[in-house]
């Protein structure tokens, strides 16, 4: 429920604490603002929704950890005696993925200057996408990723491209395996300020752990993937996850802080919770995905036409 600091229930729209109440419906007191002229219910959800903020914003942070959305609506159900589908989970995901892109895609992080890039794969509807990253070192900032069917030379250019973009400065030294599509993408953009070292794993020592624990959450990343159909789709995800994972997963090995934090990016979003309580004026910016006006009438028709009873032609009363 909306309240002000003295415990006055406040309106979700426009914040004024001039409303009384509007009845009740299904057992939850609704609400009337006398300002905005609006009614809004009592619990603790965005207008027009009505799951609490705190469960949208756990079950977002259990998607991007992992979780599929048959488990997380499992969860909310155990937990929460939330009987939600898997439609709402996944349009609550694609909502506010948009909104915190938004929010946090004009921060520029403070980087350092030894880079490393890598690709893995995985099955996207039948067919094998590469998924491209460049991490930094010092901060464990995910700089940017790329996603594709091939793995060319173009493909690296852009991935090299982003980060430069986002990064705004060249960094020393990339390390990447031996693909050499690596060679003229690194090139190409960073010239001969840019130091390229190729080599495995295990030919570049100093790198060593820390390239094993930069594969496994690329792994990690790739369960964030399931289910998702299409490019577009695939593509909104990936970048939802890089920015889960600069602005809200904090890290052990950066005692505990997030990789945003360790770049000095001052940012007021700290966990998705932040982003689905923001205020209206800023929630609404996302639309919500509605059902079409031409489909509801499509499900109507489907429910109240009656099956037509087979009539039987002369011909063939005859051939009985």
């Amino acid at each position: 429920m909306h309240k002000s600091n003295n415990d006055l229930i406040v309106c979700k729209y426009c914040q004024s604490p001039n409303v009384i109440k509007f009845g009740k419906y299904q057992n939850i007191q609704y609400y009337w603002c006398k300002d905005c002229k609006r009614k809004f219910s009592g619990i603790e959800a965005i207008p027009k929704m009505h799951t609490p903020t705190h469960q949208i914003a756990d079950a977002l942070n259990m998607y991007y950890e992992g979780l599929s959305l048959s488990e997380i609506r499992r969860n909310l159900i155990q937990q929460h005696k939330n009987y939600i589908s898997r439609i709402s989970a996944y349009n609550w995901m694609e909502r506010f993925t948009k909104l915190a892109i938004e929010e946090t895609e004009k921060y520029k992080p403070d980087v350092g200057g030894v880079w490393v890039a890598d690709e893995t794969m995985i099955e996207l509807d039948g067919k094998n996408v590469w998924f491209w990253d460049i991490i930094d070192t010092r901060t464990r900032f995910l700089l940017a990723s790329h996603m594709s069917y091939s793995r060319t030379s173009e493909d690296a250019r852009i991935l090299m491209e982003n980060a430069f973009k986002k990064a705004g400065r060249y960094p020393r030294i990339i390390y990447t395996d031996k693909l050499r599509a690596y060679l003229e993408g690194i090139e190409q953009v960073f010239g001969g300020e840019t130091r390229h070292m190729q080599g495995s794993p295990f030919e570049i020592e100093s790198h060593h752990n820390y390239i094993e624990r930069f594969h496994s959450t690329l792994k990690e990343r790739t369960k964030v993937m399931r289910g998702l159909k299409t490019m577009k789709t695939a593509k909104l995800f990936l970048d939802g996850w890089l920015m889960h994972y600069n602005f809200f997963r904090p890290h052990m090995s950066l005692k505990d802080k997030t990789p945003a934090e360790v770049a000095g990016i001052k940012c007021p979003l700290h966990n998705w919770r932040d982003v689905v309580e923001q205020p209206f004026e800023v929630t609404a910016r996302i639309p919500m995905r509605l059902v079409s006006s031409k489909r509801k009438r499509e499900t109507a028709r489907r429910k109240t036409t009656k099956p037509r009873t087979p009539t039987l032609s002369l011909s063939t009363v005859r051939m009985r």
